[in-house]
Parts: C-alpha cells; structure tokens; sequence
C-alpha cells in the first residue's frame, strides 16, 4: 500500500511510566531511543527485584518522564521533579526479573527508590538494563532474526493501526460509551492508511532502510483499562474487545502488533514518514 505513513511515535523510558510522543527516533535491535534513551531501559522493581508496572500500581501512569541533555526528568503533582542521568556511574548490576525472564539491572540509586516509593505507597527501587546480559526474545515468534529487547513485555516494538482505535471508538460509542486516546494501549509506532486491524496480517514495515517484521500479535492486559491521566481504572476497552477480538490461540484479546527490527538498526523513524507494507498472505 503506498498511502500508508507513520502517524505518531512513542518511547517509553520507564516501564510503567507515561511515555513520551516524539516527532523522531533513533532504531535499535532493541527498540526506539530518543534522545538518548532507550524505550523501556528503565523498570521499577519491588523489593525481590521483580518489575512493577501499572497491573499492580495504576499511579504509575501519572509519572511523567523527559529526557534532555543527557538527563532523564521523572515528575507528578504536587512534588519536585526526580532528575536522573542517563549514564550515570554504574554500580555492579543486580538480579531482576521481568515477567519469566531473569535478567539484570544497574540500582539508581536511594534518592530515586525513595521517589518512587512515595508515589506509590509501597517500597520499590528503580533500575537501568544491564545490556551485558542481551535478553532474546521468544524465538516461536520471533524465529532466527536475533531479535532481543530490554525491559518491554516481550517485543522491542508495538504497531498499531489508527483505524483500528477508530473502529474500537466506533464500537464504544454505538453502545453509550466514550472515546479512548491511543495512549491507553501505549504503542511505539502508530501507523495511519492502514484499514481497521490490517497490522494483524503484515509481515513487515519498510521505513527507508527500516524494516520492521511484525512477529505475534498483542494480547491486552488490564493497563488498557487504566485512565492514563487520571490512573483510575474502569472496564473498557477490554470489555467491548473481548466481543470481537478474542484470540483463543493466545488466551486474550488483542489489539496491535508485536516487531522486531530485521533492518536497518542504526537508522532513524520520523512521523509523517512514509511506509510500505507487505502482507503475510
């Protein structure tokens, strides 16, 4: 399709945090960077070391993050910005675990934990890759591409298409409900051209020299029902998903696709570029 254009893209410093939408950014085996920062480098642990997202702490959400300079800004209401550097001094890394992976982390630090732990009421640390020790992606999906990411779900990089929250939207709003913002299912690369769901069947998205190949679709968790401005959590979308977009294969509902970079790492995305897609059948 030759109509089909990069309409956003996301980065997520933080696991769990809002992201950031920026007009360019750097490609990685791993996933976007922008301005230094990789997408999901950073990941706030509890006290055993396991990862803490917005399934079990919704505020999250309200943590904002900026990145400039060489510097990485956490904030929220009422209280004074965390300041961070991207490369500080490292420590020796320590034992983490995101969701069945055991990989590691460099601590940043108590002032950061104890920011953090006033968020959000309970003792958490917050963590930076260590990329000494690569963490692969699952190979039934992702095949021999090499593919691996930090501290994301499982994927260096979720496609959607906008047509595809139009249509959801539309859905929402046959049956009284309102319409949700893209940022409810925190994509990195939202593509506009595409007709409503197309991104489940393509093989790979040609940006330049950048070739994307979408591997598994995305199955949707309960974050996709948090309020991203707010951090109240209410029912949709996954009620109105679940009615149409079940995926018995892979136990959920689904919405996006999961990629991986096959080309052109070391390049660049920017929105408004445009894409060319090539179908899986």
């Amino acid at each position: 399709m030759s109509d089909v254009r990069i309409e956003s893209l996301h980065v997520y410093p933080v696991k769990g945090c809002r992201g950031i939408a920026v007009e360019t950014a750097d490609v990685a085996t791993t996933g976007l960077v922008a301005s230094g920062a990789g997408d999901r480098e950073w990941m706030v642990v509890d006290a055993g070391g396991r990862f803490v997202t917005q399934r079990e702490h919704p505020q999250l959400a309200l943590v904002g993050t900026q990145v400039r300079d060489g510097f990485m800004t956490l904030s929220a209401a009422g209280v004074p910005p965390l300041v961070l550097p991207l490369r500080p001094t490292e420590r020796a890394s320590r034992d983490v675990v995101v969701w069945h992976s055991d990989v590691r982390g460099f601590d940043a630090g108590d002032d950061a934990a104890s920011w953090l732990s006033a968020r959000l009421g309970t003792g958490v640390r917050l963590v930076r890759f260590d990329r000494a020790l690569p963490r692969p992606c699952n190979r039934d999906y992702a095949g021999d591409t090499g593919a691996h990411t930090l501290y994301a779900d499982g994927y260096p990089i979720l496609v959607i298409g906008a047509a595809s929250l139009a249509d959801l939207n539309a859905r929402l709003a046959a049956h009284g409900g309102l319409p949700l913002p893209m940022n409810r299912f925190r994509p990195n690369v939202v593509l506009a051209g595409l007709p409503p769901y197309d991104e489940d069947h393509v093989a790979t998205i040609t940006v330049g020299d950048v070739v994307l190949r979408c591997v598994k679709p995305c199955t949707r968790c309960q974050v996709t029902t948090t309020n991203q401005d707010t951090g109240n959590v209410g029912v949709e979308p996954l009620r109105t998903l679940s009615a149409y977009r079940m995926n018995e294969r892979l136990g959920g509902v689904t919405f996006g696709t999961n990629a991986v970079v096959v080309a052109g790492a070391g390049g660049t995305l920017a929105a408004g570029a445009s894409a060319t897609v090539e179908y899986a059948f």
